[in-house]
């Protein structure tokens, strides 16, 4: 798939058919209407003849529709999200540099990239082009809507979409965005427009705002692991590299630098602002009453799972999903990586997911026979009426939302 300018991912070995449906026009919530919007997606499976067998995952801040390339050993034949059985959808959101609309795109009325200028968008935004993309594609039955962080409040969105998504499994996030979480998502939007290449987000993006983003990413990078994690890993320890000031560099610190290079080379500042502040427009009691009168109407079986060490949007707010939907229920995977545990505990992850869409499709599913999936069925219930899942520790891989 050809992405906007230089900000790509690499496609992973199992990537999906990729494709970008064009909407005419998308009325927002803000009043805009955006005109030739491109909505980039990929599918993997076959679709059945009634359009029943779909399963939809909703990316995070910085992913894109290529799930295979971001949560690998999820999807595909035989895996949790099953392709030989599902029909697998990943849209990507509106105000992503991978192929949606967003700051990048090009204005039709100004034959211009809209730059600091694209409309504000929120999450319910980002939902509604997803419809019409599920419609387009003859989806009819949604089995399962699965996300974490910011696709976790695109899950809770789907849930208000009348009957067409089935179950819902918020991963790591909560009914609406805290004071907390704005908190993170505004001092690193400060840390971008410090930068003097930020210039109100009318930037060359062959210059853009580079020390900023990297800034912005260092700080998220922080909110999405743990201090345990931090403590086991790099302690005190330094490196042969020196900062600015000649001193030596902690691991710590070479680690956040790194990240903050990993994103700058494959992202874009505006788009970043963008969706940090389309997160902060969650809140599923928005123009529906009170917060718990909203997810009181929630209908779907929904599996609310929490990570015991996230720092970022900590159990309480799972709990607090678990106890206000009505059919909802709570798992809790202990783990010591914090809010990116969902993408790095790949075991215990596909054995929540497998177990879930086996109840919810009410067929079987394959499972793999290794002594780790065994052990993962010896579930505990020493939290309320959580199920915690105890992964083996192991050093974290590279990745983040």
């Amino acid at each position: 798939m050809t992405l906007n300018g230089r900000h790509s991912t690499k496609p992973s070995q199992q990537s999906g058919t990729a494709d970008i449906l064009r909407i005419d026009a998308l009325e927002l919530e803000c009043g805009e209407t955006l005109r030739q919007a491109p909505v980039a997606y990929q599918t993997w499976g076959s679709l059945n003849d009634a359009g029943t067998n779909a399963v939809l995952i909703c990316h995070a801040l910085t992913g894109s529709s290529d799930v295979a390339a971001w949560w690998p050993g999820i999807v595909g034949p035989g895996l949790a999200i099953d392709t030989e059985r599902y029909f697998v959808v990943c849209a990507n959101v509106l105000g992503s540099p991978y192929g949606s609309a967003s700051p990048l795109a090009v204005d039709p009325d100004t034959e211009r990239p809209y730059g600091p200028r694209f409309p504000k968008i929120s999450i319910r935004d980002t939902v509604a082009a997803h419809r019409v993309l599920l419609d387009r594609l003859g989806v009819r039955r949604v089995v399962a809507a699965i996300g974490a962080s910011m696709g976790g409040m695109q899950v809770l969105e789907w849930a208000f979409e009348g009957d067409l998504v089935q179950s819902l499994i918020p991963i790591a996030v909560g009914g609406r965005h805290s004071a907390w979480c704005i908190s993170w998502s505004e001092a690193q939007r400060q840390a971008i427009y410090a930068d003097p290449n930020w210039l109100g987000g009318d930037y060359d993006t062959a210059a853009q705002p580079e020390a900023g983003l990297a800034a912005a990413r260092m700080m998220a990078m922080v909110s999405y692991r743990s201090p345990d994690e931090f403590a086991g890993r790099f302690g005190r320890d330094t490196m042969p590299e020196r900062d600015e000031t000649g001193q030596p560099i902690f691991a710590a610190e070479s680690y956040l630098r790194h990240q903050g290079r990993k994103l700058v080379d494959r992202f874009d500042a505006n788009c970043y602002v963008q969706l940090t502040k389309q997160m902060d427009t969650h809140d599923v009691s928005r123009g529906r009453g009170s917060y718990e009168a909203a997810l009181g109407s929630i209908k779907q079986p929904c599996l609310a799972i929490g990570i015991s060490s996230d720092v970022l949007y900590p159990v309480a707010e799972q709990r607090e999903l678990a106890r206000t939907i009505p059919n909802a229920r709570l798992k809790i995977l202990e783990s010591p990586y914090g809010h990116d545990s969902f993408l790095i505990e790949t075991d215990a992850m596909s054995e929540i997911v497998r177990d879930w869409l086996e109840t919810q499709s009410g067929q079987p599913a394959s499972r793999p026979g290794n002594e780790y999936v065994k052990r993962m069925n010896q579930k505990t219930n020493r939290h309320g009426s959580a199920d915690h899942w105890i992964p083996l520790l192991r050093p974290a891989r590279e990745q983040a939302v």
